[in-house]
C-alpha cells in the first residue's frame, strides 16, 4: 500500500516536471457598488419658548468694547438673577452677585468706562444712551416661561465667577453668556402652561328677564 502511494507520488512529480501546471488567473472581483451618501439629517432644534428676549448688540464695536460689553452684560444677567431667583437659596444668586461686585470690581469699573466712551463715540447723548443700554440689558434677561432654566444657568455662571481668578471675568463671560442666552429660549413643559377649560358664561340678551332687588 505504501509502495503504491510512493509510485503515485513519483508519477505526479514526474508529470509536473514535464509539464508545469499553469497558474490560474485570479478571479476578478466584482466592482463595489458606490452607494450615494445620504444627506445628513438636520439637527433637532428645540422650539423657543413663548417670550424669548433678544440680546443687546453694539454698533461697530472695537474688540475692547466688545469685551467690555460681555463683562457688563454678564453683570446685568447676575443682577436680574439676584432679583428673580431668590426662590432657590441653593442657587445663591444674591451671594454670587455681591461676591462678583467685590471680587471683580476693578474689571467691572474698567468695563463701565469703556462702555460709556463707546456711546460717547457712537451717539451724541452718550450718557443717556448708556442709561438706555443698561435698561435694555436688564430687559434682555427678563423671561417668564424660561425662568427656571435661566436661574439655574445664571447660578452656575455666578459660581464660576466666585472661583475664577481676578481679572478673568471677560473670559468667564465669553463662555457663560451663550449658555445663559440658550437657557432663555428653553421650551417649558406644556403641562406647566396648560389652562383648564373654563365653563362658558350664560349669554344675556336685551329680552332676558332681570330680577329686581326687593
Amino acid at each position: 500500500m505504501t509502495a503504491m502511494l510512493a509510485v503515485g507520488l513519483i508519477g505526479m512529480v514526474g508529470s509536473a516536471d514535464a509539464a508545469p501546471l499553469r497558474k490560474k488567473a485570479p478571479a476578478r472581483r466584482a466592482a463595489a457598488k458606490v452607494v450615494p451618501a445620504r444627506p445628513a439629517l438636520p439637527a433637532a432644534v428645540q422650539p423657543p419658548g413663548i417670550m424669548v428676549p433678544k440680546p443687546v448688540t453694539l454698533v461697530k464695536p472695537t474688540p475692547a468694547e466688545q469685551q467690555a460689553h460681555a463683562v457688563w452684560t454678564l453683570r446685568a444677567a447676575l443682577n436680574v438673577a439676584a432679583l428673580q431667583c431668590q426662590y432657590s437659596p441653593f442657587l445663591r444668586t444674591v451671594d454670587n452677585y455681591n461676591n462678583m461686585l467685590g471680587k471683580h470690581a476693578a474689571e467691572l469699573t474698567a468695563a463701565q468706562n469703556v462702555m460709556v466712551n463707546h456711546f460717547k463715540r457712537t451717539q451724541k447723548a452718550g450718557l443717556a444712551a448708556f442709561d438706555r443700554y443698561n435698561t435694555r440689558s436688564y430687559n434682555s434677561f427678563s423671561t417668564l416661561d424660561a425662568q427656571y432654566s435661566f436661574c439655574w444657568t445664571a447660578g452656575q455662571a455666578g459660581q464660576a465667577l466666585r472661583v475664577a481668578n481676578v481679572g478673568t471675568m471677560a473670559r468667564v463671560a465669553e463662555i457663560a453668556l451663550p449658555a445663559v442666552r440658550a437657557a432663555l429660549a428653553h421650551q417649558p413643559s406644556p403641562v406647566g402652561l396648560a389652562v383648564p377649560p373654563l365653563a362658558q358664561l350664560p349669554q344675556f340678551g336685551p329680552q332676558d328677564p332681570v330680577q329686581a332687588n326687593n
